[in-house]
């Protein structure tokens, strides 16, 4: 009886496993656990680092190239506030864009949140890396002024997303270099910062456990 037990506790922790793997959601990246000093993004949530050594952000398979995360008092960063996700914000800093790379690729859509208060930029999806391939999707990112409840230019955030057909590998962010900023970069939904935590099914999985512990321990009481 209690193999008997034991199998069913283990099926059910296995269902519990696969039902929170089919309903793990989107995927967000708010760039909070990088340096507020100003640290490029690289290989950060690729199980890699920061280029200042930031590590252990969630490893989405997302390589950045040229993408600085950041707070105050670090270049536009100071002159950053109300974001939707504290306490660092995304932008470049230098040249005329910044990459995404997601060499598994990803589908159904993409989202996230920006702040341009004097120059408009645009996003655009690539079937390829590093802005290669067929393009998916377009962006235009439209100037937004500031939030007057804040001293700050960069403080009047829009959500903004797009769904799209097919697998894409990169997102290409262009303007004006320090002169738009994101936060809560959302891959698969066009809807930013929807992410949907997944610790759910461990606690469904360690309360079957616990059940047949207590189970077991009843029966070893009787004998």
């Amino acid at each position: 009886m209690k193999h008997v037990l034991l199998a069913s506790v283990l099926a059910f922790g296995a269902f519990a496993m696969s039902a929170g793997t089919a309903m793990a959601g989107p995927e967000v990246m708010s760039f909070a656990g990088l340096q507020a000093g100003g640290e490029l993004v690289n290989t950060y949530y690729d199980g890699g680092s920061g280029s200042l050594g930031s590590t252990g952000g969630p490893n989405y398979g997302v390589d950045w190239v040229n993408a600085t995360a950041g707070g105050a008092p670090n270049g536009l960063f100071s002159n950053a506030a109300n974001e939707p996700t504290g306490p660092n914000v995304m932008a470049f800093l230098t040249g005329s864009g910044a990459y995404m790379n997601v060499a598994n690729g990803f589908t159904t859509g993409f989202s996230f949140y920006y702040t341009a208060a004097l120059d408009s930029g645009s996003v655009s999806v690539y079937s390829g890396l590093n802005g290669t391939g067929n393009l998916l999707a377009t962006l235009s990112l439209a100037t937004n002024g500031s939030n007057p409840n804040f001293r700050q230019n960069f403080s009047n955030w829009t959500p903004i997303g797009v769904s799209f057909a097919g697998t894409a590998e990169s997102v290409d962010f262009a303007g004006s270099a320090a002169s738009i900023a994101f936060n809560d970069v959302t891959l698969n939904s066009s809807t930013p910062g929807t992410s949907v935590p997944e610790p759910g099914s461990l606690a469904l999985l360690g309360t079957g456990l616990i059940g047949l512990g207590l189970v077991i321990r009843r029966r070893q009481k009787r004998a």
